[in-house]
């Protein structure tokens, strides 16, 4: 039954870890069109507990891009400078959209993977009741 547990555990991780990055690429999708802003990205750690490794995964620090802002040429812009120009966002909207939909299947399968798990487990305490 532990390894049943520890699947769910290691299934859940993975979805509160995608739900993560989901929130990450729903903010910069959300600042495509504000000036100065990079797009950030959210790396995943594997958790490891007392000498072996669980299958749990964590969020780790999310990082900012080190991409160049493009220099937009907008001389009624508020924010331009004497030439015209001002720092545009970095956010690619289709790598945004490619980012989504990866980590939306992954949610998925996480979910699929802890249905399966906890099916399993109710299905082995229904045979010990009998």
């Amino acid at each position: 039954m532990s390894d049943l547990s520890s699947s769910m555990a290691a299934s859940a991780s993975g979805m509160a870890a995608q739900a993560a990055r989901l929130r990450v690429v729903s903010e910069n999708i959300a600042n495509i069109d504000t000036p100065g802003f990079r797009s950030k990205t959210v790396s995943f750690q594997a958790v490891s507990e007392m000498f072996e490794n669980s299958g749990t995964v964590k969020t780790g620090r999310v990082q900012l891009s080190n991409a160049e802002l493009p220099q937009v040429f907008d001389p009624g812009h508020p924010l331009a400078d004497e030439n015209g120009y001002y720092q545009g966002s970095n956010v690619d909207l289709m790598v945004e959209i490619a980012d989504a939909r990866e980590a939306q299947r992954s949610y998925e399968a996480n979910l699929k993977m802890f249905d399966q798990s906890r099916q399993m487990a109710s299905s082995i305490l229904e045979l010990l009741r009998r």
